[in-house]
């Protein structure tokens, strides 16, 4: 019922399996296209949600991008199911809910304010890192294995990621605008962490490994699923934190820069939670858990262009870092098809597989 949400994927996701070792079929190719806009979609979110954090606080942008989002998914299941809430079972529930807690009130709540901390760019630099949990969880987890091309490629991940973040700014003015840049650099890894994850989590609780294919919840439906449950969780959270931020503050925010900063969070919370968090679950739905890691890991490279347009000029090291990152995610994700051997499926994939669908 709920695929009729995502039609082109899902008539994607159901073509025939077999494929070249080299090649991607329309099921990939639909997924790597989903990531790709996922990435740009998180590069753009993070200069709103920064600009807005810089305003409003990262606690007040973390907690309404969540209930603009609700909204926009609400409206959206509505109109394409015709009805506002998806059917899920317990252990969907419980599944998403973890992946909840996970990607969204942990991770992202420490990405943010990593954002403000030490800037969005090398936020997402840091971020880089989140295949390499997607790949040791999911060995450890779901019984993948990890061949030669996944291991040069942590290895030229976590070269390229330090090669950005052991580098200290000369210029002093850098130093006052990012004076927490430890704690920020802690809060990014911990939200590479959780992205990774939660990743895993969520596609577990739209059925893969456990349910047949054609009962799997849409991506649509289950990020719907995962923004409500975060509410749940970060609601008496965000008020709390409101409350000791509003005694904290000797002066109210303007009016000016409080709907300034309103207007780059519901912009950031259209862009992200919405279609950034769709996309990423459709990614994950059609390619392996490492794989959609890796696609939505290419925002530090998009976001580069965006910020040198705002006047911060990108070091020669920040650029090459940045391809080194992601060029080692994308040897560790897509190596072993270039060198002819087919990517591993997990264990759950295996036991879907082999399940028979229900009548």
């Amino acid at each position: 019922m709920f695929r009729a949400v995502d039609p082109l994927f899902y008539a994607l996701s159901t073509a025939p399996a077999s494929r070249s070792p080299t090649a991607l079929d329309p099921t990939l190719s639909a997924g790597f296209a989903a990531g790709l806009a996922t990435s740009l979609l998180w590069a753009l979110t993070s200069l709103c949600f920064a600009a807005g954090g810089r305003r409003i606080g990262p606690t007040l942008v973390n907690g309404l991008r969540l209930y603009v989002a609700i909204v926009l998914l609400t409206v959206m299941v509505w109109a394409t199911t015709g009805q506002p809430w998806p059917l899920l079972n317990d252990r969907q529930l419980l599944l998403l809910a973890a992946s909840a807690l996970v990607g969204i009130v942990i991770g992202d709540q420490a990405l943010f304010t990593a954002f403000v901390d030490i800037g969005p760019r090398l936020s997402l630099l840091v971020m880089a890192t989140a295949p390499i949990w997607a790949a040791v969880l999911g060995w450890m987890f779901l019984g993948e294995s990890l061949a030669w091309p996944e291991m040069l490629g942590i290895t030229v991940t976590i070269a390229g990621v330090g090669w950005v973040i052991l580098e200290r700014p000369p210029m002093r003015a850098d130093e006052q605008a990012h004076p927490h840049r430890v704690r920020g650099l802690a809060l990014a890894m911990v939200g590479a962490l959780c992205q990774g994850g939660g990743m895993i989590l969520s596609k577990a609780g739209m059925g893969h490994g456990w349910m047949p294919q054609d009962e799997h919840l849409s991506p649509l439906a289950a990020t719907q699923a995962r923004i409500a449950v975060a509410i749940v969780c970060m609601t008496p959270v965000l008020i709390a934190r409101w409350r000791i931020q509003a005694r904290r503050r000797a002066l109210p925010i303007p009016k000016r820069t409080l709907k300034i900063g309103l207007a780059f969070t519901a912009l950031g919370a259209f862009v992200g939670p919405f279609l950034g968090m769709w996309m990423s679950l459709v990614t994950a739905d059609l390619t392996p858990v490492a794989v959609a890691q890796t696609l939505c890991s290419l925002a530090p490279v998009m976001i580069l262009p965006m910020v040198a347009i705002q006047g911060e000029r990108p070091s020669a090291r920040a650029v090459y870092g940045a391809f080194v990152a992601v060029g080692g995610v994308a040897i560790m994700a897509l190596g072993p098809s270039l060198v002819g051997r087919e990517s591993q499926i997990t264990k759950m994939e295996r036991e879907s597989a082999a399940q028979p669908a229900l009548p």
